[in-house]
């Protein structure tokens, strides 16, 4: 008997998320082997933000990883692992936060960017966006896939740049849905 070619349907990411990710429940979970901090060489910053649904509330429990090249644009480096993961309430005031170093480039037309992933219930799949940053006007100007965005649409991957008493931290926020909406990526 043949078996019909069929797709097995897809299930929500989520919300199995919630029990690990809430304040109650994080410390009685198994602690992750990945944490929110990428250190290296480079200029340390932090990443600071919301993920917020259509009506600009923040949402709990979200979990969002990035990757990133070392600070000489390089993923290939031994010495340095860009990947961290953080969620949505690690933060004070239901904000997320990564402690890393500000990403370089080698490659011609691509700008200092943080490839993200956001994991969430309601999800079928995971979404993919990037961090782009405010002072790398230039690189951002001759991005290759920033200027395939339409400029009013761009700002929504763009983080914002804050010194406060010697600290670089940029604020992105991860809006789901509305006329805010991040960009995300198809992959």
């Amino acid at each position: 008997m043949k078996v019909p070619d069929r797709l097995t349907p897809s299930q929500t990411v989520g919300p199995f998320f919630t029990l690990g990710l809430t304040k109650s429940e994080s410390d009685k979970t198994c602690k992750s082997p990945v944490s929110n901090l990428i250190t290296g060489d480079g200029e340390k910053i932090s990443i600071i933000g919301r993920v917020m649904d259509g009506n600009q509330e923040p949402i709990h429990d979200a979990l969002i990883e990035i990757w990133q090249s070392d600070s000489s644009g390089k993923f290939d480096n031994p010495l340095f692992v860009g990947f961290a993961r953080s969620h949505s309430s690690q933060y004070e005031g239901q904000r997320f936060l990564f402690e890393t170093i500000k990403p370089g480039s080698n490659i011609e037309h691509e700008a200092p960017h943080i490839s993200v992933v956001i994991y969430m219930r309601g999800l079928l799949t995971q979404l993919y966006t990037r961090i782009y940053f405010s002072d790398e006007l230039e690189s951002n100007s001759t991005d290759r896939v920033l200027t395939k965005i339409p400029p009013q649409r761009r700002k929504t991957l763009i983080a914002q740049r804050r010194e406060s008493m010697g600290e670089t931290t940029y604020e992105f926020n991860i809006c789901m849905q509305g006329s805010q909406e991040t960009v995300f990526f198809h992959l």
